[in-house]
């Protein structure tokens, strides 16, 4: 019989730290929409506060609803979303150079932020219901399968950062349902190479800034053709000797040949898909200088300004980058500039804090749950939560390449913080019923 003990108490903890996340977003919101007359130019504030007080009603709803529920619609979830993406890619609206919009009139929302929820709940129940045989390859490829359909439609919207978030929220999910750790490290290593190879032409052009050898070989169809025949040869011969010999290593040169083959023919198709800005924000992360004033200009005025905040910061409506307007997509994107340069490291730290906070605690409901189903869920929002803000602080201060992830709770947007706020209240949802076997 399930245990029912505090079935109805509130995890305030949790709810409380994100209030506070948004909160945070209004006044910096706000404050990134003030020129440098001290006029306020933007109602991005006042909007932002109908999605929070919006989002705190999505948390209370979907805390009271029993997430287990999710399980039986998880597909029909999925199935919706994937439509909503195949209808924004044919007839969506263009936003920053990506059709990732539908809407009526004024009235708009990004389907990419809401397809990671029915990811995870879709592929939470495919791992519940697969639990014994999650370790093998069959179903290591079906769950890849499930990420895969939606991350593909999102990538040629092109939208490179929301559907990067799919690969977090995969590799959480499964090693928590158990999955095998050679399998998780070949993706990632593929994954790697895939974003290394789509970018080695404009390296060579930009950052050497002469004809390199191996890039040609391995980028110009002509040569890469015989490159790719070698491998496969490789790999044919080696599964020759596994199967005659069953020496181990030939299972690994097996391992590495396919991810190197998989890698290049990745590369391919995201030369095809992204657009040269978003090769060039991956060349510009590693040098911004190459075009300074170019796609360059935001990550060094990020830089700035977050350096230009000091230790205390310039305080509150004092930033110079965002009233002069030199940030752009500052009360999204950059918000975290804007809010390091008027609330200085202490303030960002106190960011950190909460952040760590909400994680931790999210971490500790995930580990006190019974399920397996709300196992794989909270694993699989709290893989999203904790990517969006390392990449966006991350590409705030220059150690990360620049995606258009928004920060979830400070950064303007109604989807995004519908999309977080969902995560929360199904994360609080499995609070409350923890103890059900």
């Amino acid at each position: 019989m399930a245990d029912n003990r505090d079935v109805f108490k509130f995890d305030v903890l949790l709810f409380t730290t994100t209030l506070a996340l948004m909160v945070i977003g209004i006044f910096f919101i706000y404050s990134s929409g003030v020129n440098s007359a001290g006029i306020s130019v933007s109602n991005e504030w006042i909007k932002q506060i109908i999605w929070v007080v919006t989002s705190i009603v999505l948390i209370v709803f979907f805390t009271l609803y029993d997430y287990a529920k999710f399980k039986l619609v998880s597909f029909y979830l999925y199935l919706v979303m994937v439509i909503l993406l195949l209808f924004t890619l044919l007839f969506g609206r263009y936003v920053n150079g990506a059709r990732s919009w539908i809407g009526i009139g004024p009235f708009g929302m990004q389907p990419a932020e809401f397809s990671k929820i029915a990811v995870i709940l879709y592929l939470g129940a495919f791992l519940d219901d697969n639990y014994k045989a999650i370790h093998t390859l069959k179903k290591f490829i079906q769950a890849i399968l499930i990420i895969a359909i939606p991350m593909l439609l999102t990538l040629v919207q092109p939208d490179f950062g929301s559907a990067i978030v799919n690969v977090p929220i995969f590799l959480v999910m499964m090693y928590l349902a158990g999955a095998r750790m050679k399998h998780l490290i070949y993706l990632i290593i593929t994954g790697s190479l895939i974003i290394y190879f789509t970018a080695l032409p404009a390296w060579s052009e930009y950052i050497v800034r002469e004809e390199v050898l191996f890039v040609k070989v391995l980028t110009e169809f002509g040569t890469l053709q015989y490159v790719l025949l070698a491998i496969v040869i490789i790999i044919l011969l080696s599964l020759a000797g596994l199967r005659f010999f069953k020496a181990s290593y030939y299972y690994w040169i097996i391992y590495l040949s396919s991810s190197l083959f998989l890698s290049l023919v990745g590369a391919i198709g995201g030369r095809m898909v992204l657009k040269s800005y978003q090769i060039m924000r991956l060349i510009i992360f590693i040098d911004p200088q190459v075009d300074p004033k170019g796609a360059g200009w935001n990550m060094i005025q990020s830089i700035t300004a977050v350096g230009a905040g000091g230790f205390w910061g310039r305080g509150f409506l004092q930033g110079t980058q965002s009233h002069l307007r030199y940030l752009p997509q500052q009360s999204s994107d950059f918000i975290f500039s804007i809010f390091s340069e008027e609330a200085g490291f202490v303030g960002a730290l106190v960011v950190f804090a909460l952040y760590i906070l909400l994680l931790v605690r999210s971490l500790i409901i995930i580990d006190r749950s019974n399920d397996r189903f709300g196992v794989a869920v909270g694993g699989g929002i709290v893989g999203m939560i904790f990517f969006h803000v390392i990449i966006n602080t991350g590409m705030a201060i220059g150690i990360m390449p620049i995606t258009g992830i928004p920060l979830f709770f400070l950064s303007y947007g109604g989807s995004s913080l519908w999309t977080a706020s969902i995560g929360i209240g199904i994360l609080l949802s499995i609070y409350q019923r923890r103890y059900r076997n």
